[in-house]
């Protein structure tokens, strides 16, 4: 009982994956890879812009603070010419903390350029796969297509296409019918003419009564012809039509 359900699946399998050959049209499939990859591409751009554009707003927020640097350190020695320490300390302090916060954006900055740099390579690297593969795909569409309308061609030319195959299948039947029915009229013909099978068409007559007739009629007719060559003989018609 297993060996005959693995049999089965097996079966079901095999008549499944030929379906779904004789289903797929590689052309369809070489397109919708084609556009799955363009998807691709596109969100690496997407990505790419999404990086440049948080790189600029930590390039334009460092320009900020380095403006505000040169401000504090105008504003401590408006401090100290005026004799206030106390305020030029503070600038200054200010200016320390918005030293260190600009090392920690230049880093960022330097991180997010070295990820724009990679994902500007990897579109680059992409677009150019895309690209041959886009050329490799109209390729591959045109020499299938053209294959398959030799085969198209061929099957047609020699008839083992299975819709031929179908054509000629019915061509093979009909000349067998039409044999049979030769065949049968042939007989049925022989039948009558035999006498072995009635014409139930005719007036009722048998194929002896028919036979009976034709003797009859043969001799009534010999009789007719023997009185008018009698008659001929004697001049008696000849006188009928002088009068």
């Amino acid at each position: 009982m297993p060996g005959l359900m693995a049999r089965t699946a097996e079966i079901i399998k095999a008549k499944y994956s030929k379906l779904l050959n004789r289903a797929e049209n590689p052309t369809e499939t070489l397109d919708y890879s084609y556009e799955k990859q363009l998807e691709l591409l596109q969100n690496v751009k997407r990505g790419v812009a999404d990086v440049t554009t948080s790189k600029k707003r930590l390039q334009l927020q460092t320009q900020q603070l380095e403006q505000s640097l040169v401000k504090l350190e105008t504003q401590a020695r408006q401090a100290l010419g005026a004799g206030r320490e106390d305020l030029a300390r503070q600038a200054l302090e200010r200016k320390s903390g918005i030293q260190q916060q600009l090392q920690g954006l230049d880093e960022q900055v330097k991180g997010l350029d070295a990820q724009q740099q990679k994902l500007v390579s990897s579109e680059q690297q992409l677009q150019a796969k895309i690209e041959a593969f886009r050329s490799q795909k109209e390729v591959i569409k045109a020499q299938y297509s053209a294959a398959e309308a030799q085969v198209r061609i061929g099957e047609a030319a020699t008839g083992i296409g299975e819709q031929m195959a179908d054509t000629g299948l019915a061509i093979q039947r009909a000349k067998d019918k039409t044999e049979q029915m030769q065949a049968r009229a042939g007989a049925i013909e022989e039948l009558v003419s035999s006498g072995a099978l009635e014409d139930f068409t005719s007036d009722g007559q048998t194929q002896l009564d028919r036979e009976l007739s034709q003797i009859s009629s043969q001799s009534q007719v010999d009789d007719e012809l023997a009185k008018m060559k009698a008659e001929v003989g004697s001049g008696e018609p000849k006188k009928e039509l002088d009068k």
